[in-house]
């Protein structure tokens, strides 16, 4: 399975709703889209993960890329129900306590 991304603005928020497998060949795609999403700045980025089957460590050095990127802007960065496959890799690199992760928007 590939990976589709949707970019769209709302609930103060620009969301950018992932679905697919998150790794080193499609990683590039994502960091595309939260680099775009922090440039616009209007308002928290918020990466909705409920769709993930698959995420490596390329995939995470992205979100941790997007979190980094925001920290200037005084904007919010926020993972939106990541699937349990992506709360994994999360909790096996000792991130889900850096993230801002929320069951919904």
């Amino acid at each position: 399975m590939g990976l589709e991304i949707d970019e769209r603005e709302g609930d103060g928020a620009f969301i950018v709703t992932v679905s697919g497998e998150v790794d080193l060949y499609s990683s590039p795609e994502l960091r595309r889209a939260v680099t775009q999403a922090v440039a616009k700045r209007t308002g928290t980025v918020a990466v909705d993960l409920r769709g993930v089957q698959y995420m490596d460590s390329s995939g995470v050095a992205t979100l941790v890329e997007g979190l980094r990127a925001v920290a200037d802007t005084g904007t919010g960065f926020v993972l939106v129900a990541p699937s349990q496959p992506v709360v994994k890799v999360l909790q096996l690199a000792r991130l889900d306590a850096v993230f801002d992760i929320r069951d919904r928007l």
